[in-house]
């Protein structure tokens, strides 16, 4: 699967473009939707379900250095207010700011980050490591796996940062109930 062909059929999701463009018109820095419901939007794709099939909510990371929770929370309420006519769930994070909360809600460490494709490049699976954002010339992808896994309909382990072994089972069978073609990859 090329970059242009996943972005076409991630962009199939009304929800994942409306977002797209709403990220570009508020111009969050660093700002990109990332993750599932990208994937799992193009695993639909494949096997012809339902466009939203399975996507429990819809990521967004940004980067503001700006790390209160006061700046963060005025972020989430501004993209609820524009973004709820859609009826999903909307989860914003702004990454500059992961590493005050992370280790008291999971119990490992988590490094400050730079920039928003850290945070991408810190998901539980390598499948998942994707974002997409609106820019001046249309789209920018960040893929650093790219998307032979999603193509592939593979869920393959991340264990480069922060690995639970636990967590990436409860995912993936979370995944293979709702996608039963999927090929999970064990993390050991």
């Amino acid at each position: 699967m090329t970059q242009d062909e996943f972005l076409t059929a991630a962009l199939r999701n009304p929800a994942n473009q409306a977002i797209t463009d709403e990220l570009y018109r508020l111009a969050l820095p660093d700002a990109w939707l990332v993750s599932g419901c990208l994937v799992q939007t193009v695993w639909n794709v494949l096997t012809g379900r339902r466009i939203d099939h399975g996507i429990s909510d819809y990521d967004i990371f940004y980067f503001d250095p700006d790390t209160s929770w006061e700046a963060e929370d005025a972020v989430i309420c501004d993209l609820k207010a524009q973004l709820d006519h859609l009826g999903v769930a909307i989860e914003a994070r702004n990454q500059a700011r992961v590493h005050l909360w992370y280790p008291g809600k999971h119990g490992l460490p988590y490094p400050a980050l730079s920039r928003s494709s850290e945070g991408i490049d810190r998901f539980l699976t390598a499948t998942t490591q994707i974002g997409i954002r609106r820019s001046a010339n249309g789209y920018d992808v960040y893929a650093p796996n790219g998307f032979d896994d999603v193509a592939g309909m593979i869920v393959r382990p991340n264990k480069t940062a922060n690995f639970s072994t636990v967590n990436y089972a409860t995912k993936a069978a979370r995944w293979k109930t709702l996608w039963p073609e999927l090929t999970v990859l064990a993390a050991e």
